[in-house]
């Protein structure tokens, strides 16, 4: 592998998750495209899984005993850390918000590089959402993962 080029990789996918070689390219690529502007080179890991392993990871490092879309793990070391991403959940959210798992789980790997890159949309007065919105535009993604929950909680009061 080389150490200046993000690497995708897609384990323990349930069978209905399978994703096809064209779907696996087009996450590589993106993942290539996401280093080269939004990180100005920075390498990083992303693990496309299940909600199982998701949930593991989640209990593991966070003490949340329950699955997620995402997770960022920022390194310390080289390179700018890794992601998990949980493909069941990219599936639903997909389907709820009318687009392709393949660009639901780009609009996840662009959220998790921006929390690898030292954002923190739960305190940072804004800053992650008007990034995360301006990468989304550039790369004509869906709406933000930061703006659906803001709908989503709005909807709910």
């Amino acid at each position: 592998m080389d150490p200046d080029r993000p690497v995708v990789l897609f384990r323990a996918l349930p069978a209905r998750s399978r994703l096809s070689t064209e779907e696996k390219n087009a996450l590589r690529n993106f993942a290539v495209d996401l280093s080269a502007r939004v990180a100005q080179g920075r390498a990083f890991i992303c693990l496309i899984t299940k909600d199982r392993e998701m949930r593991k990871l989640n209990k593991d490092f966070l003490q949340h005993d329950y699955p997620t879309d995402v997770l960022s793990f920022p390194s310390e070391d080289a390179g700018l850390g890794d992601l998990a991403i949980s493909i069941e959940r990219a599936e639903a959210q997909a389907r709820e918000f009318g687009h392709d798992r393949v660009e639901e789980l780009q609009v996840l790997m662009l959220h998790g590089l921006l929390h690898l890159l030292g954002h923190d949309h739960e305190r940072d007065r804004g800053e992650m959402a008007r990034a995360e919105r301006k990468w989304r535009s550039e790369f004509n993604l869906q709406a933000t993962l930061i703006g659906r929950t803001s709908r989503m909680q709005e909807a709910v009061r």
